[in-house]
C-alpha cells in the first residue's frame, strides 16, 4: 500500500470521526435545546404570583364623610368610593386627586344611607333609613380624544337599576336586592327580631300585551337561628344565611312566594359562629368565613347516586387568618376569594386549587377593600384613610400539583375526579386540567397496541429469520418495512370509517375468533403432525409452512364471523354492547382501545419486525450449527441458543416500537373518542398527551394556562421516551454482557 493512499485513508477517517462526532453533538444540543424550550414556556405555571405597589394617597374625601364602600375600574386608571351621603366620589389612581362626583337621587330629603351591599360586577344595593332600597351600577366608559392626540379618557356614569320602597317593618338590620335576567326583582330583609322577608316582584305579559308586576311577599322563620351573615346569587333565586351557632340555610327562591328550606346544616361541630357569606364566582359554591378565621367552600352535592337530591357539603379549605373573618368578596375573573381578617389581613385564595395566592395588610390594617374585574388589581384603604393599590402578576392561580397530577372535587360532581375539560361556553367556568387522565390514556392505548403488535411482530421476525426461505424472506422484509411507510393519517382514517364500524356491527365474531383462531391453529398443528409423516406433504415444511396456515386462518374467520351473530342472539339476546352495559356496567364506544390496538399496532409492527429480525438474522451461524450438531431440533436451537443471542436487539426494537407508540398523534386522534376518563376496559376510548395537545393548541390563547399546560404535557411526553429509552438502554446492555455481543 502506497503512503500516499494510506494518508489519505487516515485524513478521511479524521474527517469522517469529526464530522460523525460533530453531527453526533449537535442532535444532543437540538434535544436539549427543544426540552429547555418547551420547559420554559410551561415553566411560569408555577410562580409565585406577585403583588407591586403601584400607589398609595390619602383618600381625597370631606371631613365629614364617611367611607362604606370602594371600586375601581378595569384598568387600576380610576377608582371611587360611596360615603354616608351616598355620593360616589370618583378619583385617580395615578395621583390620588379627585375628579368627579355622582350623587345617588334620595328617597328623602337629608336621607343617609344605612348599609351597602356590594355584588356582581361594580353593583351596589344602597339600604336607606328610610328603608328604601336602591340597586345602582357604576359605569367606566372610555373613549379617545382626537383633539387631544387620541388621548384615552374615562367618562364615569352611575345608573339606576331599581328600586325596592319601605316595607312596613322599619329599618332592617341589612337588605339585600338582586334583579334577575328575566326582570325578576327580589329583597331580602333581615329584621332586628331575627326574621327574615323576602319580597319578590315577579314580571308576566298578560293577554293584551301588558307586563304586569306581581308582588310576593313571605316572611321565614328565622327569630331562633340568629343570623349573623347573608348572601343572595345575582338571579335572587338562591338564599344563604348563617347562624351564631355554626348553622347553614340555603332557601331555593325559584317559585315567587314559596320560598323551599333546602338545607339546614351545622356547619362545625364546635358551633361556631359563621361571620361572612359570599358566593364564588358563578354563584354555585358558597364561602364561608367563620370567628375562628377558617374559611371554607361549599356547594350541594347528591346525598346518593343518581338522586336528584342534593346537600350542601364542604369541599374546600382556604387559608385561615388570626381571627374572624369580616367580608368576602369573590374575584369576577376565576375562583379566586379576597377575604378580610378582623385584624386587618386580607388574603387571596383561590378556590379550586387551593392556592394561597397572596396578603395585603402588611403595612397597615384595611378596613376597606376591592378587586378590579380583570382581577389583576387590588384597592384596599385604611382605617386613616390611606389608599393602597396593588397591580397583581397572578397569571394561572388555578394551577398546582394537586390539580395537575391529583383528584379534585369540582363544582358539580359528586366526589374528587381526575378530569381534564379545558374550555366552556360559560365565563364562570372552572377549569380542570388533570394531566393524570391524559398520561392514563397514554399508557392504555401505547399497552393495547403492544399487546397486538409484540406477537405478530416477533413471531414473524422468528419465522422469517430461521424458517423461511432466503428467496422468500427477500420478498416478505422488504413488504413489511414498506408497511411503515404508511402514513399514520391514512392509518388513523381506515381504523375511524371502516374498521370501526365494521367491529361495532360484528362484535361477537370479534370475540369468537379470539379464542376460534389459537384453537384452529392449535388443532391444525396437531394434525398436522400426523400428516407431515407422508414425503410429498413433508417437503412443505421447508420454508412454505405458512401454506398450511393460510386457509385455515381463512377457515376460523369464517367460522367465527357465522357463528358470531347466532352466538350473540343466543348468549346475549341479539346485542352484546346493551348486556355489557346492564350486566358488566360498560360502555361500548364504537371508537374504542379494540380499534386503537389494531389501528396502532399496524402502525408500530415494522419497526418491531425489522430490528427483531436483523438482531435475530445476525447471531453467527456456528451457534446454530453447533446447536444443531448437538442434536437439538430447529425450534429448540431458536428457543435456546438464538432468542437468547438476539434478546438484546430484540428488546431494543421493542422499546423503540414502544416509543412510537407512546408518540403516536394522528392514529388515536382519529380513531378514538378522545374522552379523558379512566377506566381500564377495552371498550372504551381515551385521550393520549399527544393527540390532546394537537387538539388542543390551535384553540389555547397564546402564553394562557391552557397554552402553557399543554408545553408542560410535551415535556411529560419527552421524558416519558427519554426514560423509556434510557431503561431500554440499560437493559440492552446488560443483556449483551451476559449473552454476548450479537
Amino acid at each position: 500500500m502506497s503512503k500516499k493512499f494510506s494518508r489519505r485513508a487516515r485524513r478521511n477517517d479524521t474527517l469522517a470521526k469529526v464530522v460523525i462526532s460533530c453531527g453526533g453533538i449537535l442532535v444532543i444540543f437540538s434535544v436539549i435545546f427543544i426540552l429547555a424550550l418547551i420547559a420554559g414556556t410551561a415553566l411560569p405555571l408555577f410562580q409565585s404570583p406577585r403583588a407591586d405597589i403601584v400607589a398609595s394617597f390619602p383618600l381625597p374625601q370631606q371631613p365629614q364623610q364617611e367611607v362604606l364602600e370602594l371600586g375601581v375600574d378595569d384598568y387600576l386608571e380610576s377608582g371611587f368610593f360611596i360615603d354616608r351621603g351616598g355620593v360616589f366620589n370618583f378619583f385617580e389612581i395615578r395621583h390620588g386627586k379627585a375628579t368627579d362626583q355622582y350623587p345617588a337621587p334620595q328617597p328623602a330629603p337629608d336621607s343617609k344611607l344605612h348599609a351597602i351591599d356590594r355584588y356582581g360586577r361594580m353593583q351596589f344595593g344602597l339600604l336607606w333609613q328610610d328603608g328604601t332600597l336602591t340597586l345602582e351600577k357604576v359605569i367606566f366608559q372610555s373613549f379617545f380624544d382626537e383633539a387631544n392626540e387620541n388621548q384615552r379618557s374615562i367618562v364615569h356614569r352611575v345608573t339606576r337599576e331599581t328600586t325596592f320602597p319601605p316595607g312596613d317593618f322599619g329599618l332592617p338590620l341589612r337588605s339585600l336586592g338582586r334583579l334577575g335576567e328575566d326582570g325578576r326583582r327580589t329583597r331580602i330583609d333581615l329584621l332586628e327580631n331575627g326574621q327574615l322577608v323576602v319580597t319578590q316582584f315577579a314580571v308576566s305579559e298578560n293577554f293584551l300585551g301588558e307586563v304586569e308586576a306581581e308582588r310576593f311577599s313571605e316572611t321565614l322563620d328565622t327569630a331562633e337561628q340568629q343570623i349573623t351573615a347573608l348572601t343572595v346569587n345575582r338571579q335572587g333565586t338562591e338564599l344563604y344565611a348563617g347562624t351564631a351557632t355554626g348553622t347553614l340555610l340555603r332557601w331555593s327562591l325559584e317559585e315567587p312566594g314559596e320560598a323551599v328550606l333546602r338545607d339546614e346544616l351545622t356547619a362545625f361541630d364546635d358551633q361556631r359562629p359563621i361571620t361572612a357569606l359570599g358566593l364564588v364566582f358563578g354563584d354555585y359554591s358558597l364561602a364561608v368565613g367563620d370567628a375562628q378565621g377558617e374559611v371554607s367552600t361549599w356547594f350541594p352535592v347528591r346525598i346518593a347516586k343518581n338522586s336528584a337530591r342534593k346537600v350542601l357539603r364542604r369541599i374546600h379549605d382556604l387559608t385561615p387568618h388570626a381571627n374572624a373573618i369580616t367580608d368576602i368578596q369573590p374575584s369576577l375573573r376565576d375562583k379566586s376569594l379576597l377575604t378580610l381578617g378582623r385584624n386587618g389581613m386580607l388574603n387571596l385564595d383561590h378556590m379550586t386549587s387551593e392556592r394561597h395566592l397572596l396578603s395585603f395588610g402588611e403595612r397597615a390594617p384595611l378596613t376597606h377593600y376591592t378587586i378590579n374585574t380583570r382581577g389583576d388589581g387590588v384597592v384596599g384603604l385604611t382605617a386613616n384613610n390611606t389608599t393602597w393599590v396593588w397591580k397583581l402578576d397572578n397569571p394561572h392561580p388555578e394551577v398546582s400539583w394537586k390539580t395537575l397530577f391529583g383528584k379534585v372535587w369540582y363544582e358539580g360532581y359528586d366526589a374528587p375526579e381526575y378530569a381534564w375539560q379545558s374550555s366552556s361556553a360559560s365565563d364562570d367556568f372552572e377549569p380542570k386540567l388533570s394531566l393524570t387522565p391524559l398520561i392514563f390514556g397514554t399508557l392504555k392505548g401505547t399497552f393495547y397496541a403492544m399487546i397486538f403488535a409484540i406477537p405478530l411482530a416477533l413471531c414473524g421476525a422468528i419465522y422469517t429469520s430461521q424458517f423461511c426461505r432466503p428467496r422468500l424472506r427477500q420478498t416478505i422484509k422488504p413488504a413489511i418495512e414498506i408497511m411503515a411507510a404508511i402514513p399514520t393519517v391514512i392509518i388513523g382514517f381506515l381504523a375511524a370509517l371502516w374498521l370501526a364500524p365494521l367491529i361495532e356491527s360484528s362484535l361477537g365474531a370479534v370475540f369468537l375468533s379470539f379464542l376460534f383462531v389459537p384453537a384452529g391453529l392449535m388443532i391444525a398443528i396437531i394434525i398436522w403432525q400426523q400428516l407431515r409423516r407422508h414425503k410429498p406433504l413433508k417437503q412443505i415444511e421447508n420454508g412454505f409452512e405458512f401454506l398450511a396456515i393460510v386457509p385455515v386462518l381463512l377457515l376460523t374467520f369464517a367460522v367465527a364471523a357465522t357463528l358470531g351473530p347466532l352466538a350473540e342472539k343466543l348468549l346475549f339476546a341479539g346485542d352484546l354492547r346493551q348486556w355489557l352495559f346492564q350486566e358488566m356496567g360498560t360502555r361500548y364506544d364504537p371508537r374504542n382501545c379494540l380499534v386503537i390496538a389494531f389501528g396502532m399496532g399496524f402502525a408500530v409492527i415494522p419497526i418491531i419486525f425489522t430490528i427483531a429480525e436483523d438482531s435475530l438474522s445476525n447471531v453467527p451461524p456456528a451457534l446454530k450449527a453447533a446447536s444443531l450438531a448437538c442434536g437439538a431440533s430447529r425450534w429448540q436451537t431458536v428457543w435456546r441458543v438464538i432468542l437468547p443471542s438476539a434478546s438484546p436487539g430484540i428488546f431494543a426494537g421493542t422499546m423503540i416500537g414502544f416509543g412510537r407508540a407512546v408518540g403516536e398523534t394522528m392514529i388515536v386522534l382519529m380513531a378514538t373518542g378522545n374522552t379523558a376518563i379512566m377506566e381500564l376496559s377495552i371498550f372504551n376510548g381515551m385521550r393520549p398527551l399527544s393527540s390532546n395537545i394537537a387538539v388542543e393548541i390551535p384553540e389555547a390563547p397564546f402564553g394562557g394556562t391552557l397554552y402553557r399546560t399543554l408545553f408542560l404535557s410535551a415535556v411529560i411526553l419527552f421524558l416519558m421516551t427519554f426514560v423509556v429509552n434510557t431503561v431500554a438502554e440499560v437493559i440492552r446492555q446488560r443483556l449483551r454482557k451476559k449473552y454476548g455481543r450479537f
